[in-house]
């Protein structure tokens, strides 16, 4: 079996354009949920620096971990197209579970998507384009950013403008429809690119334990680095849960569907989102049901006793 650098997962274009209207599906019953004053909470200061934690200090901080694991090539172009991506629509979910601020993450989330119109395409060239590593499959490609950013555009900002439209317009049809179809959307994303990455089951049996450390390292620096950036800049512990998940959990989705419509499947790729897509799932579920069970508020064993009271 060939080298993973040189492995092409197939995915025709017929499959292609279908995954590619299902994601847009996906996005539009999410922006059901959201208000234009969602994007004005997420603006506020410091809260605005989850911002820049998630589309300017996460992929810095990638580009240096793919000095420091010396992944493959493909790996590590994977890795760097992760990290541009915004953040994933499971992390309201994680946020709400993990008794956090989900009102935060809505609103953040949002604004990530808004921006990452932009910043994915910047990022990921820019990035991509610097490291001796993945310089080279960049110049394979031979992508341009403005590509990239009408992909992205079609993608999330024509389903995210439509659904906000229609849920201004139409409020009582949309707060009918907006659960299921949030929740059938999702599903159906997820079912759809199990059923399009089962015909190269075998390449990710061989391959994918290339990656496991990588993904586990890369996403654990993301929620680690939410909850430290929020802890900094001092935000209560309900936004700093918050803030985590929305650094820690990515569009491995999107990031799928542009590794199929710029690269071929290039292999190193496909599997390290793939396995992103999955691990994120289940290291969001573990830290969120470890903080399910803490109150976010201060804990009375840490409470100074006040001057009258005695102490124990």
């Amino acid at each position: 079996m060939a080298p993973i650098d040189q492995v092409h997962l197939s995915f025709n274009p017929q499959t292609l354009a279908i995954l590619n209207a299902v994601l847009g599906l996906v996005m539009f019953g999410v922006a059901l949920e959201l208000k234009v004053e969602d994007f004005k909470l997420a603006l506020r200061t410091p809260k605005a620096l989850a911002l820049v934690g998630h589309h300017i200090l996460f992929p810095a901080m990638t580009y240096v971990l793919v000095w420091v694991l010396n992944p493959l090539p493909s790996i590590a172009l994977g890795m760097i197209l992760v990290s541009s991506c915004p953040a994933g629509h499971i992390s309201n979910f994680l946020v709400h579970y993990a008794r956090g601020n989900t009102a935060l993450s809505v609103s953040v989330s949002a604004l990530s998507t808004a921006v990452a119109l932009v910043m994915t395409p910047l990022n990921f060239a820019f990035w991509g384009n610097l490291h001796p590593i993945t310089s080279p499959l960049m110049k394979q490609v031979a992508m341009s950013p403005w590509e990239m950013l009408q992909v992205i555009v079609l993608l999330l900002g024509v389903p995210l403008v439509l659904g906000m439209w229609v849920a201004r317009r139409f409020p009582v049809f949309a707060q009918r429809v907006r659960k299921p179809m949030k929740w059938l959307s999702l599903l159906v994303l997820a079912g759809f690119i199990v059923g399009a990455l089962a015909a190269n089951f075998s390449y990710f049996l061989v391959y994918v334990k290339l990656v496991l450390l990588v993904v586990f390292i890369h996403n654990l620096l993301a929620l680690a680095t939410g909850y430290g950036l929020s802890a900094a800049i001092g935000l209560p512990e309900r936004d700093r849960r918050a803030i985590t998940f929305e650094m820690g959990i990515q569009n491995s989705g999107l990031g799928l569907i542009l590794i199929f419509n710029f690269f071929n499947g290039l292999g190193g790729m496909a599997i390290v989102t793939a396995w992103w897509g999955i691990w994120h799932i289940i290291a969001g579920m573990t830290l969120a049901t470890f903080w399910k069970g803490r109150d976010p508020g201060v804990a009375p064993a840490t409470r100074k006793p006040a001057r009258h009271e005695a102490a124990p």
